[in-house]
């Protein structure tokens, strides 16, 4: 496929964490760091749409602190439509991982994963989706 070649303007801050993101993920180069992001972009636009979607919501939290478990039942109470499944593992004296299977619409569970990772104490989540039908 031909390359198109154009021109961007950052402040020193974002180009400086771009240079941070092109490191950590390896990238060969800015292009590439660029390309990554506006291909992540038009997924994650794709997936507001109502697709029906399959997917796992993974999060990391300290388990020994209660209210966080609290929340993250209260949150698959009320999505028990979507919600296939759900796996708690212990990584550590502390540490769980929680490996929530997903399907719905793609709203619903973007929704979802949202309010499970914006509980406060949760380290760490994520959403995976790919398309069912």
């Amino acid at each position: 496929m031909p390359v198109a070649r154009f021109g961007v303007s950052l402040e020193n801050d974002l180009l400086e964490a771009l240079d941070v993101f092109v490191q950590e993920n390896k990238f060969p180069n800015r292009s590439q760091a660029i390309r990554h992001l506006i291909e992540k972009n038009i997924v994650e636009q794709k997936w507001k749409c109502n697709n029906i979607v399959a997917g796992a919501i993974i999060l990391t939290y300290n388990y020994n602190k209660n209210e966080v478990q609290v929340k993250i039942s209260e949150i698959k109470k009320n999505a028990i439509n979507e919600i296939l499944s759900a796996q708690n593992f212990y990584i550590s004296a502390e540490k769980a991982l929680e490996i929530i299977a997903v399907k719905g619409p793609s709203h619903k569970l973007t929704e979802l994963s949202e309010a499970l990772i914006s509980i406060k104490g949760i380290e760490h989540g994520k959403l995976i989706m790919s398309k069912v039908d």
